[in-house]
């Protein structure tokens, strides 16, 4: 790439990229890098190779398995564009294809519970968490329900119970709320969910997961929003970022697949990378020396 086309270098090396939203807006101490300079001892890159053996059943589904569990694990799953649009026109079906939707399923049917904010229940208009005949047998064969279970935070519980995803799911969801939540709409939901409280004037995450794991739910799936993603990080409770990146430029307007106030940086380890067609599908784990 030509300089000041770009690229840091053009601008002499500045201790990060234009943005908002990055710790170093509140004094945290960012690492300066000499663009353009020699590093010693140099970085190791290694090319991806292509046309390695093709991935089905149960081999794709070990390179995903959680693993332990007998432990807790929060797994996120996201998809975005190569300039990091996190939607198309408003929905994230516009960044996936079939190979993204297929490891979609896949993650889903390890997954004790789904976990998504309200505002993503409502806009991606989620319907019942049900698994087909062969993600239930993977399932039954394991010693798990036969359908994870569904859980929604959302501090107002503008929710509605009569929708599909609640009164048609075939196992009870969960919403996860707090003391300050209105109590006219915790009663209506407690008709077809269990309305969770877990802290007062917002919902308490870390909390919550210990909530969730006391029923039994130690593998949770979070699916979003940016919003929830932007809390889990702040809390420190991400363990997985599995992260599908689209062949697509989507152009300006669309946010990243995190909103929020700044929170510390979290590094997180490579673990996995697989490739179909020309989407790239991303495994990271929590790093063990974090921050």
């Amino acid at each position: 790439m030509a300089a000041g086309v770009g690229h840091p270098a053009a601008a002499g090396g500045p201790t990060r990229r234009a943005g908002g939203g990055h710790p170093a807006a509140a004094g945290a101490p960012v690492p300066r890098l000499a663009y353009g300079t020699a590093v010693s001892p140099p970085p190791t890159l290694r090319a991806l190779a292509a046309g390695g053996p093709p991935l089905h059943g149960d081999a794709l589904a070990a390179l995903y398995d959680v693993p332990d569990r007998g432990t807790s694990w929060l797994r996120v799953n996201f998809v975005a564009s190569l300039d990091g649009a996190v939607d198309v026109a408003g929905y994230s079906a516009g960044l996936s294809d079939p190979a993204d939707r297929h490891l979609f399923g896949l993650l889903r049917m390890m997954a004790d519970a789904v976990l998504v904010g309200a505002g993503t229940l409502r806009v991606e208009d989620y319907g019942p968490v049900r698994m087909g005949e062969q993600h239930r047998r993977w399932r039954l064969a394991r010693g798990l329900p036969a359908h994870p279970t569904l859980v929604v935070v959302s501090r107002s519980l503008d929710l509605d119970p009569r929708r599909p995803s609640f009164a048609d799911a075939p196992v009870r969801p969960v919403v996860l709320t707090c003391t300050a939540a209105p109590a006219d709409r915790r009663e209506a939901l407690a008709a077809t969910t269990d309305v969770v409280t877990a802290g007062d004037e917002a919902t308490d995450l870390a909390l919550a997961l210990r909530l969730l794991r006391e029923r039994g739910l130690r593998h949770i799936l979070c699916e979003g929003g940016p919003h929830l993603l932007g809390e889990l990080t702040a809390a420190d409770l991400v363990d997985e970022v599995c992260l599908t990146v689209a062949p697509l430029l989507a152009g300006p307007g669309a946010g990243r697949i995190t909103a929020g106030p700044p929170s510390p940086l979290r590094r997180m380890v490579l673990d996995r990378v697989l490739t179909a067609g020309d989407t790239l599908f991303l495994r990271y784990r929590r790093a063990r020396d974090r921050p």
